[in-house]
């Protein structure tokens, strides 16, 4: 069978598949299992067009890969054909330990397990079911190879899996701001001292792309709408789990149930076949199965919200500066407890707080850094001439209270 496969992607046209173990891997159940998650969770409830999936991203990430070793080959840097190969593989990967609805239900249908780590763990059980073919990929995913840009090309501040996604979210949502040149950015990378450069003549290209970064944040990933749709479904999910633990009967796909009934750790994920399992077979449509059929469940607290949802009634948001204030709170209150229905011991469910916080660049974390005309090294922040650089680099918190407004309605 010929598994040297080419891919029609909207955003960059022909993607190759450039290896037999790239196209098995791809066919494995774990990353098909991609094609059912989106990459944008709700945003679909702001941009309708946002409906592409981490297959699409993981696929697009492995491309700018191939892209970006190619470019370091050509600049004379020796990338054997295992480490070419091994690099897409860890790309490709990174993101299969997603679960539901990617990073919105990411601490809610389990107990704060990164995502990060579950990509790890189900990587190590592919290896074993390649016969051990994944070892370099995963040395590169996990930082330990000896090699440290090829990790920085997978997971930094200026990595293939960021390029992927500002392009493609802004492509889908039709948010013009996040597109970024790629191109031109994987085409002045380089390598010094193993660890990843961007060419001087580069720098205006980062410069976009650092800003772009901070304007999908606002426009698209931190959206109020957004934020609003996603505390919606946390609050579904936290419902059932308790409805579920106090011996109420509650419709679940087998999958979604194993997680609902406990609160399952890293430590319990690890030692469990049968989680791994469940979760591997869970996807978006776990969660809107049994959000259709939540919303006629005889619990006003999860029919409600459900058919809120489903509906778009979605909660209205107050976003501040400063921490929401005591009285604006209690205001919010007396709206509640004044609609049909509704008891003080229903409040957490329809009023909820939180905080947002947004920085395009965190210089302490890992630098970009700059090769300068010289040979030398620089920091992007110290090697711009804009200031702007530098204000990308404070970290934006804002302070947020959800309500819903007109819960009255479905519950009559």
């Amino acid at each position: 069978m010929n598994k040297r496969k080419i891919i029609n992607d909207p955003v960059y046209g022909f993607i190759s598949i450039a290896s037999p173990l790239i196209f098995d891997l791809i066919e494995h159940p774990h990353f098909q299992r991609l094609r059912r998650i989106k990459q944008l969770g709700t945003a679909e409830y702001v941009y309708p067009g946002a409906l592409h999936t981490r297959f699409h991203h993981a696929l697009g990430a492995m491309h700018l890969m191939q892209e970006a070793l190619s470019t370091l080959r050509s600049k004379g840097q020796d990338i054997t054909e295992e480490e070419y190969e091994a690099a897409q593989i860890a790309i490709l990967l990174h993101d299969v330990g997603h679960g539901p609805f990617s990073h919105v239900l990411e601490h809610t249908i389990l107990n704060h397990v990164p995502h990060e780590e579950i990509s790890l763990w189900l990587m190590h059980q592919l290896n074993t079911e390649f016969s051990g073919a994944l070892n370099l990929a995963i040395a590169m995913f996990h930082g330990t190879y000896q090699r440290p840009f090829f990790h920085q090309l997978i997971s930094s501040q200026l990595d293939v899996d960021r390029m992927d996604y500002l392009n493609r979210d802004s492509f889908f949502t039709g948010v013009r701001e996040g597109s970024i040149g790629a191109d031109r950015i994987l085409k002045m990378l380089n390598v010094v001292d193993n660890q990843l450069v961007v060419e001087q003549k580069g720098i205006y290209s980062i410069e976009n792309f650092l800003t772009a970064r901070r304007l999908m944040y606002w426009q698209v990933y931190l959206h109020k709408t957004c934020i609003c749709a996603e505390t919606m479904l946390i609050q579904i999910i936290k419902r059932a789990k308790e409805l579920i633990r106090q011996g109420e009967t509650l419709f679940t796909t087998p999958a979604l149930g194993v997680f609902l009934q406990q609160d399952i750790s890293l430590a319990m994920f690890k030692a469990s076949p049968s989680i791994v399992q469940a979760f591997t077979e869970m996807d978006d449509t776990d969660i809107w199965g049994c959000i259709k059929v939540w919303a006629k469940h005889p619990d006003k607290l999860l029919s409600s919200i459900s058919q809120m949802l489903l509906a778009r009634k979605l909660y209205k948001i107050t976003l501040s500066d400063e921490p929401i204030s005591q009285t604006h709170l209690e205001k919010i209150q007396i709206d509640l407890l004044s609609q049909e229905g509704l008891t003080p011991d229903d409040l957490p469910y329809f009023m909820v707080e939180g905080f947002i916080t947004n920085a395009a660049y965190l210089a302490e974390k890992q630098n970009i850094n700059i090769l300068t005309k010289d040979r030398g090294v620089l920091d992007i922040a110290e090697a711009s001439d804009l200031p702007t650089i530098k204000a990308l680099s404070n970290i934006v918190k804002k302070y947020y209270i959800c309500w819903a407004k007109n819960v009255y309605l479905h519950l009559k």
